[in-house]
């Protein structure tokens, strides 16, 4: 059994085995304790895990509900929040009770932020399904619903109790979505790993447990030092002042793990042509994208992109954050006033 122990405001592991989603339940009331669990989960996922995941809590005794939402980005809105709170207050769950996310980031992030509201804080418990989850969404305490301006507008920071990683489910996932998880994975390796980044010109599939472990690492150092996003831990939003706006023009068709590749592609190159870092770095980084099939390029022009960046919530008062390499392994945050995004965009994308 691979674990990470993540210390935090509250200090959690997270466990990554194959196979480990049958002993879910023995897991969960070692770490959260309490009788009732709700497990939250998308139609698609329900379908290939549901069954399995329940019937683990009712072997460790748990009394179990479960509440479904459809799969995508698009049901991580105000809408499916607030009937998964009115089903928590009719279901009579308490706060000594357990919120358990089974799926990839927007079953996380809304179960999260029910669970960091109802009744002012229930237990919670992440059982990540996709790549995407597994390596960054489901760790961190990051919680949020989408409003109709933006993406994570409205959340919480609220840490889990344990996350459960069986990396077996990724076996289900489409290519596509397993893709989309990698855009986080190289994005890993820019930030903060030259030497993962150089692994990860190896198949991640086949070496799938070390890149889970890895990103974990990497991710717990960062939130470690800076658990409320007041710092360092910006620099985990690497491509993503890019990517969210790509994602938000394209009322979100446009998947998450695409729009971050693309905004990758686009940061590094705006930070070479601003002399932050090299041409070169800058090559590597989408020679990279490119060969996990990502895409490189946005669809949008720059002033569409600025428009939509402009809602994000990485804007503070009078300028904007835009996380940029200066070589491989390493970055730093600039802060742009609002009023020279558009330039750095256009840079990026041109």
């Amino acid at each position: 059994m691979g674990s990470v122990r993540i210390e935090s405001s509250k200090n959690y592991d997270v466990i990554i085995e194959k196979g480990i989603l049958d002993s879910c339940g023995g897991i969960i009331k070692t770490t959260a304790g309490g009788e009732f669990v709700c497990v939250v989960t998308d139609d698609t996922v329900d379908a290939l895990y549901g069954e399995r995941c329940v019937s683990s809590l009712l072997s460790a005794g748990y009394r179990v509900e479960k509440f479904t939402i459809p799969h995508g980005e698009q049901s991580k809105n105000a809408a499916q929040f607030i009937r998964l709170l009115n089903f928590l207050a009719e279901k009579r769950f308490t706060r000594t009770d357990t919120v358990a996310a089974l799926g990839g980031g927007v079953v996380g992030d809304l179960a999260g932020f029910a669970a960091a509201c109802f009744t002012r804080g229930m237990k919670f418990v992440q059982i990540p399904t996709t790549l995407l989850a597994a390596v960054d969404s489901s760790v961190g305490g990051k919680t949020a619903i989408d409003l109709d301006t933006g993406k994570n507008l409205a959340g919480a920071f609220y840490q889990p109790e344990v996350v459960i990683c069986d990396y077996a489910t990724l076996d289900t996932l489409p290519d596509e979505i397993f893709t989309d998880g990698c855009a986080e994975v190289v994005k890993y390796g820019v930030i903060a790993d030259a030497a993962f980044f150089e692994f990860l010109k190896q198949p991640v599939r086949e070496n799938i447990e070390k890149v889970i472990t890895r990103c974990v690492e990497l991710k717990r150092d960062v939130v470690a030092a800076d658990e409320f996003d007041n710092g360092i831990r910006f620099i985990l939003n690497y491509g993503h002042t890019v990517g969210h706006a790509v994602e938000a023009n394209s009322n979100f068709t446009i998947s998450h793990g695409s729009g971050v590749a693309v905004g990758m592609c686009a940061e590094a190159k705006a930070a070479a042509k601003l002399g932050i870092c090299s041409a070169d770095c800058a090559e590597q980084i989408e020679s990279l994208v490119r060969a996990y099939g990502l895409p490189t390029r946005s669809p949008y022009d720059a002033r569409a992109l600025t428009e939509k960046a402009l809602s994000d919530k990485k804007r503070r008062g009078g300028t904007i954050g835009v996380v940029v390499p200066t070589a491989i392994g390493q970055c730093r945050v600039e802060k742009l006033p609002v009023d020279k995004l558009y330039d750095f965009i256009r840079a990026g994308i041109e």
